[in-house]
């Protein structure tokens, strides 16, 4: 009784839907192509507002034409064509004020199959987000390439080289180069993981699985290895305030957050790196500051973008970081934002939720 009562309020929901809500555009015209219906997203992206569109033709409305200038209403032919064609593949378009749009239609038939077309269903899509993806992909590839063909050189000279005159080098010239291989194949490793990270964020399928996690240890073991690599240990400071919530997070992706962030401060900023962790009204607040320079205000929108390495003079790494650690942050539900620390330098606070379990 109860799953039964549960699906018929989803149903009346589902019913009662506000086209507003949609997250793209949405037009509706009767089979003459009399506008019905336009819905925020429309009015925002064609400057066209429902009171405007209703009750006129979707031609005068909107004139969405193709990069050669034909009418796509005209081209569209909702009486023409096959009695069972049911839908206009997406195609880019322009406005008269040449906004470049991502359209595509329905035609609903009455009766369903071979009717005549009664409605048509718009949807529009702002295409400078599919180009701006596309120079992003376009990016990644080319930082592929140019991070790849290092390491990979360095990895097959020296190969080539120990096979060619294996006998003619000492033992601690044949350790030299050796260490030097498994640096660089350390490096392409790393990039082929930073690579699937940014895969699974884009497409959505990067996957969480919960357990408890004490941060204020995870921390420490970071710091640990850090210092175990050499590092001072009076560079890094670790502070816990308050009593912390129990936390369900994905371990793994936690240290991969924790491990990033702290290099960050390592390799950009300078003096001390210190890390608090604190309860906060819905889970756990941590921060990471660094005594350096900080990131300017004009910067602060690009942090979390693919590619930004902060400072020019320090280069380092292919400026992916960042933005799986933002894309990590947001899968398990929390947020993270950058801004001035108190001693003048980055401070990177990111917030995560005390969770739930994940039950199979």
């Amino acid at each position: 009784m109860h799953g039964e009562h549960t699906g018929e309020r989803s149903t009346d929901a589902a019913s009662v839907i506000d086209v507003d809500e949609l997250p793209d555009g949405l037009v509706v015209t009767d089979g003459d192509g009399h506008v019905l219906t336009v819905n925020r997203a429309a009015a925002r992206l064609t400057g066209v507002t429902r009171e405007q569109a209703v009750g006129g033709h979707l031609r005068d409305v909107f004139s969405f034409r193709d990069h050669d200038g034909r009418d796509w209403w005209k081209w569209l032919d909702t009486y023409g064509g096959l009695p069972s064609r049911a839908r206009q593949p997406e195609l880019p378009l322009r406005t008269p004020g040449g906004q470049e749009l991502l359209v595509a239609a329905r035609l609903v038939r009455e009766p369903r199959r071979g009717g005549e077309v009664v409605r048509v269903v718009i949807t529009l899509r702002d295409a400078g987000a599919r180009a701006r993806l596309e120079r992003s992909r376009a990016d990644l590839v080319s930082t592929v390439a140019h991070e790849l063909r290092s390491p990979l050189t360095s990895v097959k000279g020296f190969t080539a080289t120990l096979l060619a005159k294996w006998t003619r080098f000492t033992d601690d010239q044949k350790l030299v180069m050796l260490e030097t291989v498994n640096a660089d194949a350390d490096r392409v490793t790393r990039l082929i993981t930073e690579l699937l990270d940014v895969s699974r964020i884009e497409s959505g399928r990067l996957e969480i699985h919960r357990q408890v996690v004490d941060v204020p240890a995870r921390v420490s073991r970071i710091i640990a290895g850090r210092v175990a690599a050499g590092e001072p240990e009076d560079r890094f400071v670790l502070q816990v305030r308050g009593e912390l919530p129990e936390t369900w997070l994905d371990q793994d992706k936690i240290d991969q957050v924790l491990a990033n962030l702290m290099e960050n401060a390592v390799r950009h900023g300078r003096g001390t790196v210190t890390i608090v962790v604190e309860p906060s009204e819905w889970g756990v607040t941590v921060s990471v500051r660094d005594q350096g320079e900080g990131i300017p205000p004009e910067l602060v929108t690009r942090v979390f973008r693919q590619f930004w390495r902060g400072n020019a003079r320090r280069r380092g790494g292919t400026g992916l970081g960042l933005f799986i650690v933002k894309g990590l942050i947001e899968a398990h539900g929390g947020t993270i934002s950058v801004q001035r620390g108190p001693e003048g330098g980055a401070e990177f606070r990111f917030m995560v939720p005390t969770g739930t379990p994940d039950f199979a």
